[in-house]
This record gives C-alpha cells, sequence and structure tokens, in this order.
C-alpha cells in the first residue's frame, strides 16, 4: 500500500528538519555556502568583462587594455575554478556526512522496535528506507539546496547588472521570464507526485524481490518460477510507468523552457540591434546581454530539475522521518540490572493477543522454578511459541503479569534481561560469516578458546572441525553452505557460551535426521543443566525427562504434570497425543 505523504510541493517542515541536520557540521556547511554566494557574483562578471573587450577591441579598435582585460578573465575564471571545487567538496563532504547521521538513526531505532512493527513492514521497504530514499537526502543538499541557492543568486545579480548596464534592454530580455517562473512552477507541483510514485514502486520491488530470493527454494519446488516472473513483470512494470511519467514532464518542460529561452535571446537581437542603429547601446552590451541571459534562463531550466532533487530529497526525508517518528517501542522499561537473576518464572492471568481482540492466551497461570526443566507441548496455534516471546518481552501483554524472580519483566532494564535469557528456535538464523563470529554475534567477552571448550563440552567441537577452516568456516548468508541440523548444533554453541540463567529451546530438534538429534540431545542435557529451562517440542520423545510438562490448547493450559503422571490419565489430552505420536512411528 502506498503511503501517504502532505501533498505539499514544497514541505517546509520537512525542509528545516533536514536542514536541522547540518548543525552539527557549522564550518563546512559555512564554506559551502559562502562559496555558493561568491560564485554567484564572479560569474556575473564575465560578461560584463567580455562585453567591455568587445567594445574597445572589436568597435574601438583599441588593443591597449586587452592584456588587462584577459588578465581580469582569467582571475575571473581562476576565482570560478577555485569556488566551484570548494563548493563542490564541502557541499557533498556536508551531505554525506549528514546521511550517515540519519542513516544511523533509523537504523538505531528499527533495532528497537517491537517484533510487532516487524510483522506488518515489508523487509524490503524498509531497505529502502534505509538505503535508497537516505541516499535521495544527500542529493538534497548537494544537488539541491546549494544549487538552487547558487542559481537563485546568479539570477539575481544578473539581472541587476542587466538593468545597470540598460533597463530598457533588460525589460525586453526579462519580458518571457514570468511565462518561464509559471511553468515552473506547474512542472514543479505535477512531478512531486510522480516522484512519490517512483519511490513507492522501488519499495514494492525491493520487498517483492527480497521475499522471492529469500524463497527462492519453496518457488522452485513448488514450480512457481512462471507465475512469480509474472508477477514481477507486472511490479517491475508499473516502475517503468512511474518513470515514464517523470520523464513525460521533462519531455514537455524542457522544449518550453527552450523555446523560451531562444525568444529572449531573440527580442535582445532584435532590440539591442535597434539600440545599436539609432546609438543607445553599443555591440558590446548586446554581447554581454545575450551571455547574460543565458546565465539567466539555463539556471531557470535547471532550477526545476534541482528543485525536483530538493523535492525528492523532501518525499525521501518524510517516509524516513517516518520510521523515526514511529513510537513502537517497548512502552515500561525498568531499571533493574538482570545480572543475578535465579530464574523463577511466574505467569499470572496473562492474556494476550498479537491482533486486537483475537486472544492467543487467555488467561495463562505457570510456575517454573529455577533449574527447573519445563516442557509446554500441545498443537500448532496453541500458544507455545507465544510464551517465549513474552518472556524475552518482544511483545507487550494485554493484562496480568509476567514475573521472573518475584519481580515484573517491566522492572527490569530490557537489554539485561534478554542477555540473562538465551534461545534456540526451530528456523536458525545464521549470518554470512565465519562459525566464530555467529556463535559470539562479535562479543568481545567471548574469546575462541571458550567457544572451543563449550563446543567440547556438548559434544560438537568434532563436527566444527571437520569443516574447511574449522571455526573461521564462513556459512553464508542464512547458513546455506551447513545442513539444518548443523545450524541447530551452532545455535547450542551460541546459547551455551552466552551463559544465560534461563534458556529456552523452540522446537529445536524437529526437521533433523537421527544423528543429528543424538547430538542434539546430548548438548540439550549439558546445557540444561543447572539453569531454569523451558523446551517446546512437538516430538514428545524427546521431553520425557522433563521436570514438568505442561499442555495446552487454544490459548489455555489444559493439562499439568511430569511424563508419567499425564500419562496415567486414561483420556487426557498428552496420553492421546502421546499415543498417536507413538502409533504414527511404528507405523513408519
Amino acid at each position: 500500500m502506498a503511503e501517504k505523504i502532505s501533498g505539499k510541493a514544497f514541505d517546509i517542515k520537512i525542509f528545516l528538519r533536514l536542514m536541522s541536520f547540518a548543525k552539527g557540521y557549522k564550518l563546512k556547511f559555512s564554506i559551502a555556502a559562502v562559496s555558493t554566494i561568491s560564485l554567484a557574483f564572479v560569474s556575473a562578471i564575465n560578461p560584463y568583462i567580455i562585453g567591455e573587450t568587445v567594445n574597445d577591441f572589436v568597435t574601438n579598435q583599441d588593443i591597449s587594455n586587452l592584456v588587462y582585460y584577459i588578465k581580469i578573465l582569467l582571475t575571473i575564471v581562476f576565482a570560478e575554478v577555485l569556488l566551484q571545487f570548494m563548493f563542490i567538496y564541502f557541499a557533498n563532504w556536508v551531505g554525506q556526512h549528514i546521511i550517515r547521521d540519519i542513516r544511523a538513526t533509523v537504523f538505531r531505532n528499527i533495532n528497537s522496535f517491537k517484533m510487532s512493527y516487524f510483522d506488518t513492514t515489508s523487509v524490503g521497504k524498509l531497505v529502502t528506507r534505509v538505503v535508497s530514499d537516505i541516499e535521495t537526502i544527500a542529493n538534497f543538499f548537494t544537488q539541491g539546496v546549494f544549487m538552487i541557492i547558487s542559481d537563485i543568486l546568479k539570477m539575481l545579480v544578473v539581472i541587476v547588472v542587466m538593468f545597470v548596464m540598460n533597463w530598457k534592454l533588460a525589460l525586453v530580455a526579462l519580458v518571457v521570464l514570468p511565462i518561464l517562473v509559471y511553468a515552473t512552477k506547474v512542472f514543479q507541483v505535477a512531478i512531486k507526485a510522480t516522484f512519490q510514485d517512483v519511490r513507492n514502486e522501488i519499495a514494492n520491488l525491493n520487498g517483492f524481490v527480497q521475499e522471492r530470493v529469500t524463497g527462492m527454494k519453496i518457488l522452485q519446488l513448488f514450480t512457481r518460477e512462471s507465475i512469480e516472473y509474472q508477477n514481477f513483470k507486472k511490479i517491475n512494470n508499473n516502475h517503468k510507468k512511474a518513470h515514464i511519467k517523470t520523464v513525460w514532464y521533462y519531455s514537455i518542460f524542457f522544449p518550453i523552457a527552450e523555446i523560451l529561452s531562444s525568444f529572449a535571446i531573440g527580442l535582445i537581437v532584435w532590440f539591442g540591434g535597434y539600440q545599436i542603429l539609432e546609438g543607445f547601446t553599443t555591440l558590446g552590451a548586446v554581447i554581454a546581454f545575450i551571455k547574460m541571459s543565458q546565465m539567466l534562463f539555463r539556471p531557470l531550466r535547471q532550477i526545476a530539475d534541482k528543485f525536483n532533487q530538493l523535492q525528492m530529497g523532501i518525499v525521501s526525508g518524510e517516509r524516513v522521518f517516518k520510521i523515526i517518528d514511529t513510537k513502537s517501542y517497548i512502552r515500561k522499561e525498568g531499571q533493574i540490572a538482570a545480572s543475578n537473576i535465579q530464574g523463577n518464572i511466574n505467569f499470572k492471568n496473562v492474556r494476550f493477543s498479537y491482533i486486537q481482540d483475537e486472544e492467543v492466551l487467555k488467561g495463562v497461570s505457570l510456575k517454573v522454578n529455577k533449574g527447573e526443566t519445563v516442557a509446554i507441548v500441545g498443537a500448532t496455534g496453541a500458544g507455545k511459541s507465544t510464551i517465549i516471546n513474552l518472556i524475552n518481552r518482544f511483545y507487550e501483554i494485554d493484562s496480568g503479569t509476567i514475573s521472573i524472580d518475584s519481580i515484573p519483566v517491566e522492572d527490569y532494564e530490557l537489554s539485561s534481561l534478554r542477555n540473562q535469557i538465551a534461545i534456540v528456535l526451530q528456523d536458525v538464523f545464521l549470518f554470512s560469516d565465519s562459525i566464530l563470529n555467529n556463535i559470539t554475534l562479535k562479543n568481545s567477552l567471548i574469546t575462541e578458546s571458550q567457544v572451543i571448550d563449550a563446543a567440547k563440552k556438548i559434544g560438537i567441537h568434532n563436527f566444527i572441525m571437520t569443516l574447511p577452516g574449522g571455526y573461521h568456516y564462513n556459512v553464508k548468508e542464512r547458513g546455506v553452505m551447513l545442513s539444518s541440523g548443523q545450524r541447530q548444533l551452532i545455535a547450542f554453541l551460541r546459547a551455551y557460551v552466552s551463559s544465560p540463567r534461563i534458556l529456552i529451546l523452540d522446537e529445536a530438534t524437529s526437521s533433523v535426521d537421527s544423528y543429528a538429534e543424538q547430538m542434539i540431545q546430548y548438548a540439550t542435557d549439558t546445557i540444561t543443566r543447572g539453569r531454569t529451562s523451558i523446551i517446546i517440542a512437538h516430538r514428545l520423545a524427546t521431553i520425557k525427562k522433563a521436570d514438568k510438562i505442561i499442555v495446552m490448547d487454544k490459548g489455555v493450559i489444559v493439562e499439568e504434570g511430569t511424563h508419567r503422571e499425564l500419562l496415567k490419565k486414561s483420556n487426557g489430552y498428552y496420553k492421546n497425543l502421546y499415543d498417536k505420536q507413538f502409533s504414527l512411528e511404528l507405523a513408519s
């Protein structure tokens, strides 16, 4: 869905907010601004000197001042080159530093958003905001603000010089200016909407490609290549149409601007020639006016394009600021450090819903004592994974209380709390990096020797050493170079080296072969020893040793007890699950 924007051709609030990021770079910004202003004045002198040279050397055939004028022109050219260099370098320097700051701010905000934000926001669109939208903001400074200031100043100086030299000829030269200004304004208003369409289509394209590339295995498995190709062609075609619409406006505006500026030069030649014959002006003045009219109308033609860069920056700024202004944070965060927690977990009448009025947990109460291993079982959608999401405060509960060591979780400092909880998920995510860095997540407090010792303790050191490079083997994006069982083992080691007080295993033994399952079972027994552990599993055979099993169905706890206790219930929910699973295993 396309995002709503202000609809204004120029949003002063967004403009000022973008400009506020330049406060930290006042010196460089000032140098760029002064260079821009100086360039406008120096450039306007050039036509006047050329006119004077023509009058002395051509009309009056006086060569005595020719060297003098050449020296002045060379000085002007040198000054223009120096000022142009200073402007380009410092304007881009400021622009790049500002987008670095904005990008860091956006990424910091994204890092702190609740999981519910990512549930409803396309990854591709977020990538577009962080990368291409912010690059467009860079052009706001380099090709927008400074260039527009330079062009406007240059035009004003040229107009003043024109009126000083010959006010009648100046009026003739400027007769088409109101028409060109009006055409420029209409163009600016029309082009902003097309730019917004382009940005939306880029975000849609990025989102589509990102999802399909990530899910390529599924596409090929279900032979969806041709269908997704047709879907891509539609989105790609929409992107093309949005761009062509911008080209349409350009193709109308620039010829009109060119015709008007050519018409103005024609008027200068006609009226200037008449004044030369009448003795009211000189050939040098007319040539100077022709040069100045080019300096006047060329920037005006270009200023529309530069103003578009400004508008694109404002459109992108508006979209980026929406992320910066998004308040998708955990509302309440305490100050208590969780460094010395024991691991007693207590849910009391907890209610929770991902979507309003659609409860996933319906008054759940449970207790896990420190050092216990508690298993949670139930059908898909029963609310098992939701419980671990709430312990980590990925989401906030609707009502009830969740406490650790009798302290509500919202009273703990959030990062401190999460540092004491480790999770091994069914779908293990590994970064495109070495095994070592995927285990330590580049935590400088965890050394390679500690990782190796931990790997030996949980029985996976030999497996890692069989890989090329051992702990420095690059697993590539999402760990594609490893099997699902190997990724699970890496996840176990990652959890173990963090020395958590609370360990959560979410379907950690599903979808792996029997050999990997044996290694995972040994790793599980090792890392759960002496710490509070919560195991969520479909395969009931893996949780027989649990101190307590909690059975959930449709968001409520229906049974609780040990494996043996639950099997004694003749028509119990857990017994029925176990019998069905056991019979299926025998049949296979």
